[in-house]
């Protein structure tokens, strides 16, 4: 007996039903599995993915995945307080990486960005209370989170509201779009499909998340 899977749906030889869009690759579904959707409050883990999506921009993630280790370890594993220091030199470092996207502004952007989050660590205390603070109110979200739901959802309010603040404290490559798929890898929304094996994983992840305060 054949089983038919709701749309956005499949399933491998394990019979785990998953999104559709981690089916490329082995790292591509262990990603799904283990980190999207999953609440984060690690400041180097927020730096470096709100980073990665701003690289993403114009080419798929699994792109940026598969290439992540050699970002790491042309970025200083994105220690903000490092990064915030590199100067020309690193920036032709960079430009000359074969491991990672040789996007001039984009790196320019990073090192820009580092020494904003700096300020915004010291504005509320990290990272996390910074970004936690936008998480939607449940009621916000759409009753079902499907493939047909989502794919009207590229951006979000609050990722808007994240968008425009970021921008005038002076940071770059964080249009709406590019913060909306941060807060879903970071799990301040929880976009797993209905029927996905990992959606209770998150929700349950979510459930037991101490939300950052920002105290010192």
């Amino acid at each position: 007996m054949t089983l038919t899977l709701p749309d956005g749906l499949y399933t491998d030889d394990d019979h785990i039903a998953r999104c559709t869009w981690c089916q490329a690759t082995p790292l591509y579904r262990d990603y799904h599995d283990s980190e999207w959707g999953f609440p984060v409050a690690d400041d180097r883990r927020l730096f470096e993915k709100i980073c990665l999506e701003g690289f993403q921009s114009g080419l798929s993630w699994l792109t940026i995945l598969n290439k992540r280790e050699a970002f790491r370890k042309g970025f200083a594993n994105f220690d903000a307080a490092r990064v915030a220091r590199f100067g020309a030199k690193d920036v032709e470092r960079l430009v000359n990486d074969a491991g990672i996207v040789r996007h001039r502004g984009k790196i320019e952007s990073t090192i820009n960005n580092a020494q904003r989050a700096l300020a915004l660590r010291d504005e509320f205390g990290s990272l996390a209370a910074y970004f936690w603070r936008h998480e939607p109110d449940a009621k916000s979200r759409p009753r079902r989170i499907t493939r047909e739901a989502l794919r009207a959802i590229t951006t979000s309010p609050e990722s808007v509201a994240i968008s425009k603040d970021l921008k005038k404290r002076g940071w770059s490559f964080v249009g709406p779009t590019t913060v909306y798929a941060f807060m879903q890898a970071m799990g301040l929304v929880n976009d797993h499909y209905e029927g996905c094996a990992t959606r209770d994983k998150a929700l349950a992840a979510r459930a037991a998340f101490k939300r950052p305060s920002g105290e010192r």
